[in-house]
C-alpha cells in the first residue's frame, strides 16, 4: 500500500508495532516514530489543531531512528471522532448511477434517466447546497487490514475519494474562511454495498447509509496525510484501478461542490474536529457501472496526484470464517 510516493517533501502517517500504533514521520522512501515532544502535541489530533509544519520539516531534514518506509506497517493516518462523507458530488458520477437503475424510478428509459440525472445535477449545480451524510470512525482502516467481503450480498461497490483532513476546529465557518480550517488530504475508499442503499421495505424511508457503507473495514484510508500546503486539492486526479484495470479516472476539478463549500456546509451543523475526515465524493467509474462488483482475491489500487498510492486486498468472508474482524481503534502512544 505504502510503496508508491507522495510528491510532498514529507507527511504524516500511523505505524503499528505489535499492538500499539505511533505516530510517524516520512520523507522519500524513510519512516521514523514521532515522540510527544517531538510532534510538539500530545497525540495526532492536538496536533493536527494546531499544526507546526516548520518543525516537522526540521524533523525530515534531521537524522535519527529512521527505517525503510517500505518495511514499516501502516493503519490509517488519521484517528478520526467524526466521518462526514459527501454524496454526488460528482456530475457524471450520479448521471452513471441513475442510468445504471439505481433509482427509485424504474419507469424512465436508460436515456431518459440519463437526461433526468444530467438536468439534476445542472439544477444542484446552479441552486443546491451539498449532501452530506455520516459515516462510523471503526470503519477507518489501513493497510494492515484486508477488505473482507460480507456475504449478505454479491455488490459490494468501490468509490475512490479525495478526503479532506480538519485541523483547526471549524463551526459556522463561511466558504472564504473554510480552506483556514484544513490541516491535510487523504486517500478513502468508500466501499458500498449497492443493493442496501434504498430501503426495499419502506421505500419513503429512502436510503440506509448505515448498512450500505458501515461494514467493518468498509473505508480504507490513507496511507498518507499530506500537509495541505503541499496540495492543490481543488484539481487533483483520482484514479482506482481493479486488478490493474483503470475503472475511475477524473480531476476534482469536476466536482459539483468544491472543497470550500463542502468544508463550510458541513461545519453549519456540527463542529468540525480536529482529524476528523470529509470526504468529497466519488467521480464516474464505481461497479454498478461496470456491472462488475468486488470478489475475494481482487486488488484494487487508488492513487490521488499527490497522495500516493492505496492498495486494498479483497477477501471473501467465507475464506476468513466468522471471527473477529480487525478495525481500527483509538490511537495509542
Amino acid at each position: 500500500m505504502h510503496t508508491d510516493r507522495f510528491d510532498a517533501p514529507f507527511a504524516l502517517a500511523r505505524r503499528r508495532d505489535r499492538d500499539v500504533v505511533r505516530v510517524a514521520l516520512v520523507a522519500a522512501d524513510r519512516i521514523r516514530d514521532l515522540s510527544a515532544a517531538e510532534l510538539g502535541a500530545a497525540d495526532l489530533n492536538t496536533f493536527l489543531a494546531d499544526p507546526d509544519w516548520s518543525r516537522l520539516a526540521a524533523l525530515a531534514d534531521a537524522g535519527g531512528p529512521w527505517m525503510p518506509v517500505a518495511e514499516a506497517t501502516l493503519t490509517a493516518p488519521v484517528a478520526p471522532r467524526q466521518v462526514l462523507q459527501t454524496g454526488a458530488n460528482y456530475r457524471q458520477h450520479v448521471i452513471e448511477l441513475v442510468a445504471a437503475g439505481l433509482t427509485q424510478n424504474t419507469d424512465r428509459t436508460p436515456d431518459q434517466a440519463r437526461a433526468f440525472a444530467a438536468q439534476m445535477m445542472d439544477d444542484r449545480a446552479a441552486h443546491g447546497e451539498p449532501y452530506f451524510f455520516i459515516g462510523l470512525p471503526a470503519c477507518v482502516v489501513g493497510d494492515d487490514v484486508p477488505l473482507v467481503l460480507p456475504a449478505y450480498s454479491d455488490v459490494h461497490d468501490w468509490e475512490l475519494e479525495l478526503a479532506v483532513v480538519i485541523g483547526r476546529e471549524a463551526f459556522h465557518v463561511s466558504r472564504e474562511a473554510a480552506m483556514d480550517h484544513v490541516a491535510g488530504y487523504t486517500i478513502c475508499n468508500d466501499i458500498t454495498t449497492r443493493d442496501l442503499v434504498f430501503r426495499t421495505d419502506m421505500k419513503e424511508i429512502g436510503t440506509d447509509w448505515y448498512r450500505a457503507k458501515n461494514a467493518p473495514g468498509f473505508l480504507p484510508t490513507g496511507p498518507f496525510l499530506v500537509p495541505a500546503p503541499f496540495v492543490t486539492g481543488s484539481d487533483v486526479d483520482v484514479r482506482l484501478e481493479l486488478n490493474g484495470e483503470v475503472k475511475q479516472d477524473a480531476s476534482t476539478a469536476d466536482l459539483l461542490f468544491d472543497l470550500p463549500a463542502l468544508v463550510s456546509g458541513a461545519s453549519q451543523t456540527m463542529p468540525l474536529l480536529p482529524g476528523d475526515l470529509l470526504l468529497t465524493g466519488s467521480p464516474a467509474g464505481n461497479g454498478q457501472h461496470w456491472r462488475r462488483f468486488l470478489r475475494g482475491g481482487d486488488v484494487m489500487t487508488g492513487s490521488i496526484q499527490g497522495l500516493g498510492t492505496q492498495t486494498v486486498r479483497c477477501v471473501a468472508e467465507s475464506a476468513v470464517g466468522s471471527g473477529h474482524v480487525q478495525t481500527n481503534g483509538e490511537e495509542r502512544r
